[in-house]
């Protein structure tokens, strides 16, 4: 969920960070530090989080047994 209220805090995802790299962030406050670290000065951008895919049903090993009630 991109919006939920407890989201873990991260530089890459804050507002007072620039992603340099997929890894390093270059924060107002701290300099560049890596894209997984956190301050307290942490404020959430909801546009910086990219959400992870949704795991994929594997259809390949199911059975139409599977998918009747």
């Amino acid at each position: 969920m991109l919006f939920r209220k407890h989201i873990d805090p991260r530089c890459a995802y804050c507002v007072h960070g620039t992603t340099i790299s997929e890894t390093q962030v270059a924060c107002v406050k701290r300099g560049v530090v890596q894209a997984q670290d956190r301050c307290g000065a942490f404020r959430y951008e909801p546009l910086r989080r990219i959400p992870q895919r949704p795991a994929e049903l594997p259809l390949e090993k199911m059975k139409a047994e599977d998918f009747e009630l």
